[in-house]
Formats: C-alpha cells, sequence, structure tokens
C-alpha cells in the first residue's frame, strides 16, 4: 500500500482517499477555491530508481500545501521508460481521486517533468505521454489538464524537491 505524508513529515495513517476527502470539506467551508496539480519526479541512485508523487493543493490566492508518496525500485530503465513511469504514477493517482475532485468540483492538473525542448533527454518521452494521457477513457469527466516543463510545478518543482534534497 501507498505511503503518504504531508510536507513536514507527518504520516497519513487514513487512506489518501478519506485524508483527502476531509481537506476538500474543510477547504469547502473555509471558501477557498480549489485547484489540485498531481506530479511525479525520479531520481536514480545507484542502482535504484526513487520515485516521489505528490498531491499539491491550490487555494486561490491564499498559497497552498502538498502530500507525498515515495518509492525505490531496483529496476534500470532507460530515460524514456522513466519519464513515461512518472506520468504513469501521476494518472494512477488521478484515477483513485478523481471522483472527489469531481464531487467537490476541484480543477485537476497532471504535471510532467518532461522538457518541451528536444534538446533535453526527456523530450523524447514527450509524445507518448501526451498520447497516453489523451488516449486515457473519459472516467474523469471530461479528462484533465496535462502540463509538461516548464509549466509542471508539481513534478517538476515539488516533487524534485523530494527526491533531490
Amino acid at each position: 500500500m501507498q505511503q503518504w505524508r504531508r510536507f513536514n513529515g507527518t504520516v497519513i495513517k487514513q487512506s489518501i482517499e478519506e485524508e483527502v476527502r476531509q481537506v476538500l470539506m474543510k477547504e469547502q467551508q473555509a471558501g477557498n477555491k480549489m485547484r489540485v496539480c498531481i506530479g511525479t519526479d525520479s531520481q536514480v541512485k545507484n542502482k535504484r530508481i526513487e520515485f516521489a508523487t505528490v498531491i499539491v493543493f491550490v487555494r486561490e490566492g491564499k498559497g497552498g500545501f502538498m502530500y507525498i508518496s515515495n518509492e525505490t525500485v531496483q529496476n534500470k530503465m532507460p530515460v524514456k521508460q522513466r519519464m513515461l513511469e512518472e506520468v504513469s504514477r501521476s494518472i494512477e493517482t488521478a484515477y483513485r481521486l478523481c471522483q472527489l475532485f469531481i464531487a467537490f468540483n476541484v480543477d485537476m492538473e497532471i504535471h510532467a517533468d518532461i522538457n518541451t525542448n528536444p534538446n533535453f533527454k526527456s523530450n523524447s518521452a514527450l509524445k507518448d505521454a501526451m498520447s497516453y494521457i489523451m488516449g486515457m477513457p473519459a472516467r474523469l469527466d471530461g479528462g484533465f489538464v496535462f502540463k509538461a516543463k516548464p509549466h509542471a510545478f508539481a513534478g517538476s518543482s515539488c516533487a524534485d524537491k523530494v527526491v533531490n534534497p
């Protein structure tokens, strides 16, 4: 089971679905308009790959907060495969939570840590990642917004800080 924590390190003891439901209720009662951005980044460390997935809650005009989940795998992967694995992990998290976001009328974005500049290695995965996301079933009630670098702060900044402290 995937373990989630707050940015301050506090481990979430209940399911992430229940945690998010409670957070959305609290934020709605406080009158905050929310947007959620989900992203994953990875870092190769020796013969391991550490993945960090983040769920970033942005309060319009009032800052934000995030939840983090890390996982380390022993597999060796080419850059393109690793980028697609990052996108897959973000989508998996989005699917787990999408019905809550729909119920609370929260806009959702998937942020891919893939560079739009063809001079970077990660760009080799951009077309496949976009096709993957755009080909997903419409389970998310009309879909979600997909963003890549430089507009993908959840993956390229927030998750990056977790795997590259």
